[in-house]
């Protein structure tokens, strides 16, 4: 459902809006899910788990950016 918040477009503005709004997902429909794009890191709900911190000694902070 659509609703007008603000303004009082024409009948075929209105039309315009909702046909472009029903093509889009339509083609997302068909592309099943898979026009989403890459997922941004930062979004990643695995970056908040945590990790093993590195052991303190004299060179702990050569593995602090290593892959755990």
């Amino acid at each position: 459902m659509i609703n007008v918040v603000r303004g009082n477009p024409a009948p075929e503005e209105l039309a315009a809006v909702v046909a472009v709004v029903h093509a889009r997902a339509a083609a997302a429909a068909a592309a099943g899910g898979e026009g989403q794009g890459p997922v941004s890191e930062w979004a990643d709900p695995a970056r908040t788990i945590p990790r093993r911190l590195p052991h303190p000694g004299p060179k702990a902070w050569r593995s602090s950016f290593w892959p755990q």
